[in-house]
């Protein structure tokens, strides 16, 4: 018989799950993605973007913090959900990939029931959490479940899987924005728009990591699709992403007082400057036929998001406070 090892491909060896978590506890936080968090911050930045769009105004306060902190709790909470489900309804798909044949549901350190009670546990502290929510921000939030539980299915019936992920994963963008506005306008749908896009390229490059496994099984995506015109492709992708973001920031910023605009057009020129700069040089700098590298260059998202968040978060109090200092 084959012997299987608890390490699953992709996760860090030395992360706290394999190094410090008790040992019942390991093959629990191994399907939930503990030891994999880029799966969270991906998760939880659309949230944040959405509210520094929002707050292009004005400054953050402790209203603003509290929904921060919460939409991180409930990022954690709903992304194990979501990969607790993924591979409860994946599990036979994973046993013939070599990056998933590892996982705590194919070895069996994890019965099938466990994981269905440990899904409804998560989903009901996830629940816990949406209560928190302003009004009209939790049926924003709550409308995003069928995107959810579509997901697993996608690539079975279709070539862009991918793009369903980033219809899914990008919804908090919404979520944020009408936190703290109260309203859903234009700008929170272009920017739910470009993130979509941005996740669109970059688990593209994530599913060259397992493109000829698939191939093998039958499971679609983008990268089988685009195959060699990869490069060209995700870099198409992402001047679509950065063109949408720019227009949901100039949009917003359009809105606002006029003595605000100016502050408000640098936050948003700043923040997608910077992230123009990153995503050109993971579309063209990328080794699509090396899956470590795909790897390190998905990866890498987690800083560009959080860079163009705190870019479009503290970019108009730095320029209001530039403009006192010359006045």
């Amino acid at each position: 018989m084959e012997k299987h090892s608890d390490h699953i491909k992709d996760a860090d060896t030395s992360h706290w799950v394999q190094t410090l978590a008790p040992v019942w506890a390991r093959p629990f936080l191994q399907l939930a993605r503990y030891d994999r968090p880029i799966g969270f911050w991906l998760l939880v930045i659309p949230c944040w973007a959405g509210m520094a769009l929002a707050n292009l105004d004005q400054s953050w306060n402790w209203v603003d913090l509290w929904l921060a902190i919460l939409f991180g709790v409930g990022a954690l909470l709903m992304r194990g959900a979501g990969c607790t489900y993924n591979d409860i309804l994946d599990r036979d798909l994973d046993a013939k990939v070599a990056r998933t044949r590892n996982r705590p549901l194919v070895i069996g350190t994890i019965t099938l029931r466990q994981a269905i009670w440990f899904l409804v546990a998560q989903g009901a502290f996830g629940f816990a959490v949406w209560l928190c929510l302003p009004d009209m921000a939790k049926w924003v939030a709550i409308s995003a479940l069928p995107l959810v539980a579509l997901y697993p299915v996608m690539k079975r019936i279709t070539w862009w899987p991918q793009a369903w992920l980033g219809l899914t994963f990008n919804w908090g963008a919404l979520v944020g924005f009408v936190a703290v506005s109260g309203e859903l306008t234009s700008p929170a749908l272009w920017l739910y728009a470009g993130l979509a896009c941005w996740t669109l390229g970059y688990d593209t490059i994530y599913a060259h990591q397992d493109r000829e496994d698939d191939a093998l099984i039958g499971v679609k995506s983008t990268a089988r699709l685009f195959g060699k015109h990869s490069k060209w492709a995700i870099a198409v992708i992402y001047f679509i992403c950065l063109g949408l973001l720019m227009l949901a920031g100039i949009t917003q910023a359009g809105s606002l007082e006029v003595d605000l605009q100016k502050q408000a057009d640098y936050a948003v020129f700043l923040a997608t400057g910077l992230l123009t700069l990153n995503l050109s040089n993971q579309a063209f700098n990328t080794d699509f036929d090396d899956a470590d590298k795909c790897l390190k260059a998905f990866r890498s998202n987690q800083r560009f998001g959080i860079e163009y968040v705190i870019l479009l978060a503290l970019a108009p109090l730095l320029m209001t406070l530039l403009i006192q200092m010359q006045a």
